[in-house]
């Protein structure tokens, strides 16, 4: 027995460039923080403050504008 399925073409959306700087600065981040634990279990105790800046700021920043980017794509639907 077949079922009829429907398949509608749906384009592919391009990301946001908020949702694009997000992903960046979460990936960004996310480098930092392995950076600060390799680092870290190489026996280094003075790591660098810009390196934990940027592991425990610019990570949650991509995050948090990652998720506005995605409630601005659900509203605007």
């Amino acid at each position: 027995m077949e079922t009829a399925v429907r398949e509608t073409a749906v384009p592919a959306a391009r990301k946001s460039w908020l949702m694009r700087a997000g992903i960046g600065l979460f990936a960004i981040g996310m480098v930092a923080v392995v950076a600060v634990f390799v680092m870290f279990a190489s026996g280094l105790e003075d790591l660098p403050v810009w390196l934990s800046a940027a592991a425990g700021v610019v990570t949650p920043l991509g995050l948090l504008l990652g998720l506005i980017a995605l409630v601005r794509e659900h509203r605007q639907r």
